[in-house]
């Protein structure tokens, strides 16, 4: 709030005037009658600090940064200076800087207990800062592979081709990836089954990659096929839970299963998801037993090794 001074009556008149403006929230008159009391008497910190706190309350950071600087100018020690600084630099979201000033007002009254609140909130704002952004960047580089890395082994062993079982990674890895993103966005997903099809056999113009979760492809040459599908629209956790080891942990968790199947390998995960900083962000990946928990029933006839 506006400091009070002694000084000549002119002086203390344009600056209560002032204050009296400010108590009352009318922050351009307020500022209006600092400026008047300035001119009579510009080597005042106390006018400039007041105007700083005026100017602020109407959202004119930069000037009012430039008064505070003026305050700290005309009386380095004084903490008041360096107060208004910080909370301007606070408000232009320059947290850092409004710290470092803080700190200096704390040096020069460490019985603030004005300042040490400023100093804790700022602390809060740079941890919450953070927070937002690592949970943005989250959101942004999303990169299903390298938690997949342990499904590449098994697909080598499964599928010799290296050209096959690659095709076939990059499939459920691109699926996973679209899937998180559409679920970033909306916090929701259309329960579908994609298809991996076989450029050379398959006859795109009567079986599409993209179908409805009640139609199967095993007559369209499918390689591989992802079911997509969010948790909502599944009765099974509620039976899972009295499975003993095999307990569903995740009956408190929002977010959407992925099945992938192959003729020789199937998988299962969830992808939970929570709300942070006001975003939803997908968690891992959470594998699990695909014969206790699948969605689907076996899509394709199982290739079987020969005896």
């Amino acid at each position: 709030m506006a400091e009070r001074e002694g000084g000549s009556s002119s002086e203390m008149s344009l600056k209560d005037q002032g204050n009296e403006f400010f108590k009352s929230g009318k922050y351009l008159k307020a500022a209006a009658l600092y400026t008047q009391a300035i001119k009579q008497d510009p080597s005042s910190p106390t006018l400039y600090s007041n105007r700083a706190a005026a100017l602020l309350q109407l959202d004119k950071l930069n000037k009012a940064l430039d008064d505070a600087e003026m305050t700290i100018k005309l009386k380095p020690e004084w903490e008041k200076g360096y107060f208004r600084k910080g909370s301007i630099l606070e408000a232009m979201k320059r947290y850092d800087d409004a710290l470092a000033a803080f700190e200096i007002a704390l040096q020069y009254n460490p019985q603030s207990q004005e300042v040490t609140k400023k100093i804790k909130r700022i602390n809060q704002l740079v941890r919450e800062g953070k927070r937002a952004q690592e949970v943005e960047n989250m959101r942004s580089n999303v990169d299903m592979a390298k938690h997949l890395q342990a499904l590449k082994p098994e697909l080598s062993g499964k599928y010799g081709s290296e050209e096959c079982w690659k095709d076939m990674f990059t499939f459920l890895v691109e699926t996973m990836e679209t899937a998180v993103k559409s679920w970033h966005e909306t916090s929701k997903l259309d329960a579908r089954v994609y298809f991996l099809l076989d450029k050379e056999k398959t006859q795109t113009d009567k079986y599409a990659p993209i179908v409805n979760i009640d139609k199967y492809a095993e007559e369209s040459f499918s390689k591989a096929a992802c079911l997509v599908t969010p948790k909502s629209i599944i009765a099974y956790p509620q039976v899972w839970k009295g499975q003993g080891s095999r307990k569903w942990k995740h009956a408190q968790n929002d977010g959407f299963f992925v099945q992938f199947e192959t003729p020789s390998l199937r998988k299962l995960w969830f992808i939970p998801s929570s709300n942070e900083k006001g975003q939803t962000l997908c968690r891992d990946p959470d594998g699990l037993d695909i014969g206790a928990h699948e969605i689907l029933p076996r899509l394709f006839k199982e290739n079987l090794p020969s005896s």
